[in-house]
């Protein structure tokens, strides 16, 4: 896996995957907004997986935390950076971000 995205289409699956995970649309919002994490909605059921689940851990090593301030498009960073306070927290969960007045 190199510089690409996780999409699906429809009526296609690998024949042989290491992993599926199987989610709603609605609950993978709430990992992606670090409300809940992957691994919780796993174990509760929430999110279901078929296969190895060291895949996860695999594909959490590649993940990247980017600064708040990233400047996506050149020339659009801000002048004044805000002093922010980071949280880590688990390799699929966002990170809880408060900007200090």
């Amino acid at each position: 896996m190199s510089n690409t995205t996780f999409t699906n289409l429809e009526g296609f699956q690998v024949a042989n995957p290491d992993l599926t995970i199987t989610i709603n649309r609605a609950d993978l919002l709430q990992v992606m907004m670090g409300v809940k994490t992957l691994a919780a909605q796993i174990d509760d059921g929430t999110a279901k997986i078929e296969g190895n689940r060291e895949v996860l851990g695999q594909l959490a090593s590649t993940l990247i935390d980017f600064e708040l301030g990233f400047e996506i498009l050149p020339g659009t960073k801000s002048q004044a950076q805000p002093e922010v306070s980071v949280a880590k927290k688990g390799p699929f969960e966002q990170d809880l971000r408060q900007i200090d007045p």
